[in-house]
């Protein structure tokens, strides 16, 4: 009996033992993992900051070896930030995605502008917007509220205490979608903001847009080298516009009964004055959590563009939701940009209409959907727009295809075109 009650005491000293191993082992392998992913960052900080010695200006070098060990934390902070779209340090502006990943991305560095020296970035961010649909000042915005305050939020804080510094640089490309002679393109367009540092200091602090724009007015603010403003002059002491009082709307008679009619519906029309950018920006801050819920849910099959968002836009005096998406079809050579069209809305849009829907669980607050599409390999830029009744109205069953795509209008590289969905399957 003894000699069973030691054996087991042995067991338990052993298994005691091998426990006490294997919590070691857990804990050295958590220390090895975080030391890796820090050394991993750090490097990345190194990549982004520019190096003392390359720096010419004995002023400056000596302000960038004084500060590396904040420069690279901001770096760090910069490139742990979950930008909406890809944006990498660069030393060269205006260049395409596949060009920037073999190219020089330190650009973290103290520089002058004009007398005043500063702490300059310089990125490329892999955002693109419609030229016809987001005005220059409102994309400008955008970038500004995507990229630069997140920037400035992460450096100001860490670097504002140098007495010898008095502001801050940020120079960041972005991407426009235009159409030239029928073909649509992405050109590059630059903003630049130069602000000073008390300036900067209440803008990272500001707690409402009319606080923001109150700090950017002491800066300089450029699109291609012109200036420009992204709100316009707003301040604490500006008073509020009148507001005109307005007649009571008189009561409608009582509507008749209505008609269920299945038949395609005149093309979308909204009575609505034309939407504003303040209005098209509230709708997208409204909805935004759930388009990133949409995006991710329906990837795989909508093959959404990553540099180009789900955005509201204005179109017919309507506010429409814009779906940049790509469409890969298999289509002869010899097809025709209709039948191309066509075969794209019968494989690929027709199957997204209800899951996007779907999605859209509230009552919209938005006219219609457009689906924005590049049809490969055809390369047809084609976009099928159509209003909400008219897309509830096919998820249901009701309509059918041809019915939708009578109803909404279809553009093909800009024109409007009618399609036949039944003669491009012969």
């Amino acid at each position: 009996m003894q000699e069973i009650k030691d054996r087991g005491a042995g067991d338990a000293r052993k298994r005691c033992r091998e426990e006490s191993r294997h919590g070691t082992y857990e804990y050295v392998r958590h220390v090895l993992v975080f030391a890796a992913l820090w050394s991993c960052l750090a490097a990345q900080a190194f990549a982004q900051v520019v190096s003392p010695p390359e720096i010419r200006d004995p002023e400056l070098r000596e302000l960038q070896q004084k500060h590396l060990a904040e420069l690279k934390a901001a770096a760090v902070a910069i490139a742990s930030h979950q930008f909406p779209y890809r944006f990498y340090f660069s030393r060269t502006l205006d260049l395409n995605e596949d060009q920037q990943k073999s190219r020089d991305q330190r650009s973290i560095q103290f520089a002058r502008y004009g007398h005043q020296t500063v702490v300059q970035i310089t990125g490329n961010y892999f955002a693109a917007y419609s030229d016809e649909l987001v005005k220059r000042e409102e994309r400008a915005r955008r970038t500004f509220e995507d990229v630069m305050l997140p920037i400035l939020r992460a450096e100001v804080p860490l670097l504002s205490d140098e007495p010898k510094m008095q502001g801050f640089a940020l120079e960041i490309s972005h991407h426009v979608r235009k159409k030239v002679l029928g073909v649509s393109g992405e050109h590059p367009e630059n903003v630049v903001l130069v602000i000073p540092k008390a300036a900067a200091l209440r803008l990272v602090a500001a707690p409402d847009e009319a606080a923001q724009a109150m700090a950017l007015e002491e800066g300089s603010l450029f699109i291609n080298g012109e200036a420009a403003s992204i709100w316009g002059r707003m301040t604490a002491d500006a008073p509020a516009a009148p507001v005109a009082p307005s007649a009571p709307a008189p009561v409608p008679p009582p509507a008749p009964p209505p008609v269920v009619v299945v038949t395609p519906t005149p093309a979308p029309t909204v009575a609505a004055p034309e939407p504003t950018p303040d209005a098209l920006h509230a709708l997208q801050a409204s909805y935004q959590e759930t388009l990133d819920k949409m995006v991710h849910k329906l990837d795989q099959t909508a093959h959404f563009v990553s540099y180009a968002p789900p955005v509201f836009v204005n179109f017919h005096k309507g506010i429409y939701l814009q779906l940049s998406i790509s469409t890969s079809i298999q289509v002869p050579e010899q097809a025709s940009r209709y039948r191309a069209a066509a075969l794209a809305f019968d494989e690929h849009i027709a199957h997204l209409i209800r899951p996007v829907l779907a999605c859209l669980t509230e009552a919209p607050q938005f006219a219609g959907i457009d689906f924005s599409t590049t049809v490969k390999p055809a390369g047809q830029a084609v976009e099928y727009i159509f209003d909400m009744a008219n897309l509830h109205c096919y998820a249901q069953f009701d309509c059918t295809g041809q019915q939708i795509v009578n109803s909404g209008l279809v553009l093909i590289n800009g024109e409007r075109v009618t399609l036949d969905l039944e003669s491009a399957e012969r």
